[in-house]
Formats: structure tokens, C-alpha cells, sequence
């Protein structure tokens, strides 16, 4: 079975598709990738070369599978970085039609909107297109904390509105809930945490908190990716955010202990498979 791939690219490192696509391929997965941006790098190093996709050529793209007849082969859809609100609408039509043509397949969206300290930085009309329409459609969200206040209103630094938070993004129609980065209130050394909700229960998983400078992209795409892969394989949240956690701390410890700007995720692909650290999932 397939994963279509709907998102970002970029020449030079790992962003979008350069970042998730490899994952899922080294998890056993074909992978139908279609671009909505191509860029030399990411905008992480403040400049960039390259263009946003018109929209017309995702839709183009996915019309052209569709032709071929494989859309029934797509266990998934996996969206995230956008450009544009009319790119928004092209991948709703593609979930459409991958649903259309098999109707156990899942959408997660990765609702890419802005990040704590850097605010949001896509286009206007793509946090209502998010809200209103995308995630209302999607099986399973990634939002980080950031993006989750954006979707739901809800200010999750104040104690006890986390769960609050993912409750009114589940209200949204999302099944499975994923928040790839959460600041979970500690006395301890720096911490992140990462939550994983099915509306019934919500686990939490904590790692050590890596000071990156800023500037770094990618984790959130590859997060998204793995989750996808890890929940398609298990079907269960707790387990899914245990592999996913080892994994992706595996990758970020790797590429904060060789100071690079771009994730190591090719280095230490084995820890995609087998994570090496194990972080357990807890009730929240």
C-alpha cells in the first residue's frame, strides 16, 4: 500500500517532503509525493531560492494518479505545508478522491501554521482554511502547541486547558490527535513533551529538551510521518507514541550532538525502524 504526500520540498536538507518522505520509504511504505512549494532550503536559513507551486498542478498531479487507476492503492494521505488556501482546496479534492477510491484510508493532516517564538508565517487565509475546513476532514491531526491554540482558542499555558485544547480540536472531527511539541509544566531539568489523544484517552511522552538554536526545521514533517507510519502499523496511540518519541529524539539528539543545521535523519536511519531509547507513554 501507498502514501501520497502532500506538502513542502526542498533541494538542500530536510523540510516537507525532503523530511518525511525518506521515513515512511525506510518504514516499508511506496510514497506518491506531489510539491506544493520547491526551494533551495528551507526559510530557516533566512534566505531561499525557488517557488511556490500553483495549486492547479497538485490538483493536475493527482488527477494524472487517478488516470492510472492506483488511487485505491493510497492507505493514507498525508498533508502539511501548503502555500496558499487554494492549495488547501486541491488537497481536500485529493483526499476526496482517495477516499472515494478506498474507503478505509485515513488523512492526517499536519496543519503547518507557525511555531512558539516565531508566530505564524504562511499566507493569510490558510489558518481559516485549517480550521474550518482541512482539519474537519482529517483522521488524524499533528498540530504543535502553537498551531493547537491557533485551531481550538484555547491558551494551554494555563494549567489544566491542555486537555481542554484537545478536546475542542477533537470537537473539530480528527479521530486520533497528535501535538508534536507541548511545554509541559516541570520543576525538573528542560523538557518536551509530545501528547497523543483518540478522544477516549490521552498519553504523554517526555524527553530531555535539546537547546537548538533557531532557525531548525524538519522535525515537525518527520514527526507527522512517523506517526502516521507507526499508528497505519499498530492502530494503537500508545504504542505509536512510544515509537515515534524514540525515533524522533534519537534523530534530533544526533543532529544537536553534531551541531548541524539540517536533521541527521539519513545518518541514523536505523533508528527510524528500531529506536534505540525507549520513552514511555503515560495517561495525561
Amino acid at each position: 500500500m501507498s502514501i501520497l504526500s502532500i506538502q513542502s520540498h526542498v533541494v538542500y536538507g530536510h523540510a516537507g517532503n525532503s523530511s518525511a518522505v525518506f521515513p515512511l520509504q525506510r518504514l516499508g511504505h511506496e510514497v506518491w509525493a506531489v510539491n506544493t512549494v520547491e526551494f533551495s532550503n528551507h526559510t530557516g536559513y533566512g534566505s531561499w531560492t525557488g517557488q511556490w507551486l500553483p495549486p492547479q498542478l497538485t490538483r493536475e498531479l493527482v488527477s494524472g494518479l487517478s488516470e492510472r487507476g492506483v488511487l485505491g492503492q493510497a492507505e493514507a494521505v498525508l498533508s502539511g505545508y501548503m502555500g496558499d488556501a487554494e492549495t488547501g482546496s486541491a488537497v481536500i479534492d485529493a483526499v476526496r478522491q482517495v477516499k472515494a477510491a478506498n474507503h478505509a484510508a485515513l488523512y492526517c493532516c499536519d496543519p503547518v501554521m507557525g511555531d512558539v517564538g516565531r508566530g505564524l508565517y504562511v499566507k493569510p487565509g490558510i489558518p481559516e482554511i485549517f480550521k474550518n475546513e482541512i482539519v474537519r476532514r482529517a483522521d488524524i491531526v499533528t498540530p504543535n502547541q502553537f498551531e493547537l491554540e491557533i485551531l481550538t482558542g484555547v491558551d494551554t499555558s494555563v494549567p489544566g486547558n491542555a486537555r481542554r485544547a484537545v478536546e475542542e480540536l477533537h470537537a473539530l472531527g480528527p479521530k486520533i490527535a497528535l501535538i508534536t511539541s507541548f511545554a509541559a509544566q516541570t520543576n525538573k531539568e528542560p523538557c518536551i513533551s509530545m501528547l497523543a489523544s483518540d478522544g477516549k484517552e490521552i498519553f504523554i511522552t517526555t524527553t530531555p529538551e535539546l537547546p537548538f538554536p533557531p532557525g531548525m526545521a524538519g522535525s515537525g514533517d518527520l514527526t507527522a510521518a512517523l506517526f502516521l507510519s507507526r499508528y497505519l502499523e499498530t492502530r494503537d496511540i500508545k504504542r505509536t507514541l512510544e515509537l515515534t518519541t524514540g525515533s524522533i529524539f534519537a534523530v534530533m539528539d544526533a543532529t544537536f550532538k553534531a551541531n548541524s543545521k539540517e536533521l541527521l535523519t539519513i545518518a541514523v536511519q536505523d533508528e527510524l525502524v528500531s529506536p534505540s531509547r525507549s520513552f514511555a507513554a503515560v495517561p495525561f
